[in-house]
């Protein structure tokens, strides 16, 4: 069985790729795609067939995915195209011959979901289920190694800002993710299957401030912002250009599909795929707080 995986130099399809690779008995062939063949040659060491592919180009597309079975389509972080390149890989996959294509989506990706990838996550569903060919979404839940950074911050100042009200997240590791992926790509679950893929506990703020506090050993308190505070503060603090406003404004965005509790799913699902209980936010943060430079805060 050829699986494929597309963005395969991104952290989670590299991930998904050393998952197939590590599997025994091993699938058949692993095609891993992207627009970088050289940055994947030790996986092509390790046995991955490594294809330039190119959502922008859907030519090279469909000769990347020929012959593939089974596709995982890699979410782009092009988001002010990915519609269109989503659209462009579903379309190639079912004219290179593909049989299945899994997503990876989020949670309640639903019209009314106030972060700004949410429209793109639910345009791609609509096309995968409409494209022709049996699919699997996983729809992921916030990862918790983009914890890492805003908990060095919480340390740095005594202090979590946030625009999350009282939602929670049951944050889950990439690694994870990129194991459930993997499952479901060697043929795990049933077709037409929408999977939550989520850690094992929903924390909302304060327990994010306690958790830190306790790792970081010293206090840390949970204090409730203004959105636009917020996305000032984080703007200033990435830089003031057009890139760093709009990479505040997501993240304020995602700060309020938490306050809506869109994101607060628990599921057994990772579990279920993979044999094995998803990592806990507080193990994920061990493990990179003392691998990483403290950050400089941005405070409001």
């Amino acid at each position: 069985m050829t699986l494929v995986v597309t963005g395969a130099s991104g952290h989670l399809g590299r991930a998904v790729v050393e998952r197939l690779l590590d599997r025994d008995p091993r699938p058949a062939a692993v095609v891993a795609v992207t627009r970088r063949p050289d940055a994947l040659a030790d996986l092509a060491a390790r046995g991955a067939e490594v294809r330039h592919g190119d959502f922008d180009d859907p030519a090279s597309l469909e000769a990347a995915f020929a012959g593939g079975e089974r596709l995982l389509l890699v979410s782009t972080d092009a988001l002010d195209r990915r519609v269109q390149q989503h659209a462009t890989a579903i379309n190639a996959a079912v004219r290179a011959g593909v049989r299945h294509v899994a997503y990876t989506s989020m949670l309640e990706p639903d019209a009314d979901n106030p972060a700004v990838i949410a429209p793109s996550h639910r345009a791609t569903e609509a096309a995968l289920r409409a494209g022709g060919t049996a699919w699997t979404i996983l729809r992921n839940s916030l990862y918790a190694e983009f914890q890492v950074p805003e908990a060095e911050q919480a340390l740095a100042t005594g202090e979590l800002h946030h625009n999350r009200g009282d939602g929670r997240v049951a944050y889950v590791s990439r690694e994870d993710c990129a194991a459930a992926a993997a499952a479901v790509l060697a043929g795990a679950g049933e077709p037409g299957e929408i999977l939550e893929i989520t850690g094992p506990q929903a924390l909302d703020a304060d327990d994010l401030a306690a958790l830190y506090g306790d790792l970081g050993g010293r206090p840390v308190t949970s204090v409730a912002v203004a959105d636009d505070d917020l996305e000032k503060a984080l703007a200033d603090a990435f830089g003031g250009d057009g890139h760093a406003r709009y990479g505040a404004r997501l993240v304020v965005s995602m700060g309020q599909a938490v306050r809506a509790h869109r994101f607060e799913a628990t599921s057994d699902a990772m579990e279920r795929l993979t044999g094995r209980p998803p990592r806990s936010l507080a193990d994920v943060l061990d493990a990179g707080l003392s691998s990483r430079p403290a950050s400089p805060p941005a405070r409001p």
